[in-house]
């Protein structure tokens, strides 16, 4: 019998602001974990600038104050990882940034991601027909921002699209070491999406995530989503190790 994982943490990520590039996979390679492959949608590899708000946010149940409701913006990259006969499709975090040091530190020391504290900000303005939405960060005395401007009424996502690429990794890795990786589960209901009229990229890359991902400054998006969201379950952990 399946043993079935306790609840690490639950709330809901709303509003999320998705950028996605065409990545040559060797730049990927060194990141991979341990035992995972990129995962690929029709033969391109990608990275993906994502901002977001935690809302309603408990850790084993419990609001901590001022812990509850932040913003959240991350890179990462997506792959799969064959458990059994099955393939489980998820994403590495190249880097998470959030407001809060506990989180950081939870983050970083439970689950070995690679979490920055920095300040950062967001905003959601509905106009008549328009929904504009913005994610910011500070970092080394400036502001990094991504916006998009959408219809006002999200969509359902399409099967076997790229958006349903995006949106359906249900599967957290981080390399722990080369023959260690950390596995966790993200659960989620099925998400909409707001048609895009608009977007804007103001991120200094290398600043951000170093001289690896400064190639993108230049690049343009492969495409733009924003995605609803909905409540989140993470479940806790396990190891995947090298057999002896």
């Amino acid at each position: 019998m399946t043993q079935t994982k306790k609840t690490f943490l639950d709330a809901q990520w709303r509003k999320l602001v998705m950028i996605n590039y065409a990545i040559d996979p060797e730049v990927l390679k060194p990141y991979l974990p341990f035992e995972t492959e990129l995962d690929q949608w029709n033969g391109t590899c990608y990275v993906s600038l994502i901002g977001f708000m935690f809302v309603d946010t408990r850790m084993l149940k419990i609001r901590i104050p001022f812990h509850v409701n932040f913003e959240e913006i991350n890179l990462r990259f997506y792959v799969k990882y064959k458990d059994n006969e099955e393939y489980k499709r998820g994403v590495v975090f190249i880097k998470e940034i959030v407001p809060r040091p506990a989180l950081t530190f939870v983050a970083n020391v439970l689950y070995n991601e690679n979490y920055e504290t920095l300040k950062t900000k967001h905003s959601w303005v509905e106009a008549d027909d328009t929904l504009t939405v913005e994610y910011g960060w500070k970092k080394k005395g400036e502001w990094h921002t991504i916006k998009t401007i959408s219809d006002k009424t999200a969509v359902d996502i399409k099967p076997d699209s790229e958006e349903e690429f995006i949106t359906e990794h249900f599967w957290g890795y981080a390399k722990i070491s080369d023959t260690i990786t950390s596995e966790y589960e993200v659960a989620h209901p099925r998400w909409q999406i707001y048609p895009i009229r608009d977007y804007e990229v103001k991120v200094d890359f290398e600043k951000t995530y170093g001289p690896n991902f400064s190639f993108l400054q230049d690049q343009k998006p492969i495409s733009v989503y924003l995605a609803e969201g909905s409540e989140i379950v993470v479940k806790k952990g396990r190891k995947i190790k090298m057999k002896k």
